[in-house]
């Protein structure tokens, strides 16, 4: 019974603004239309995938987009780095004689 309430939030739930179309009726992958008599697989809370190997594909396509992203943003600090190792600060200093 609880398995059938949830279904039935899950397909009435609408965006708003958008009357008559479901926020979660078809795959964020291959975009396959999802019925209330089929498996869904849920990632990151509220995306929906027709299948196990959508839903993995999604996630490796993940990986590689936070691995890239982390690799940016490394070069990015490793520039700033590079770029003070450089230069030397140089200052006029006086001398008491």
């Amino acid at each position: 019974m609880a398995a059938s309430l949830a279904c039935a939030f899950f397909f009435d739930a609408e965006p708003v603004g958008e009357q008559g179309r479901h926020a979660l009726d078809a795959c964020a992958l291959c975009t396959k239309q999802l019925t209330r008599d089929s498996d869904i697989f849920m990632y990151k809370g509220d995306t929906p995938f027709c299948s196990e190997e959508c839903r993995y594909e999604q996630m490796q396509l993940d990986a590689v987009y936070a691995r890239s992203a982390g690799r940016r943003q490394q070069q990015q600090y490793s520039g700033r780095a590079e770029s003070r190792r450089g230069h030397r600060e140089t200052r006029k200093v006086s001398v008491a004689s």
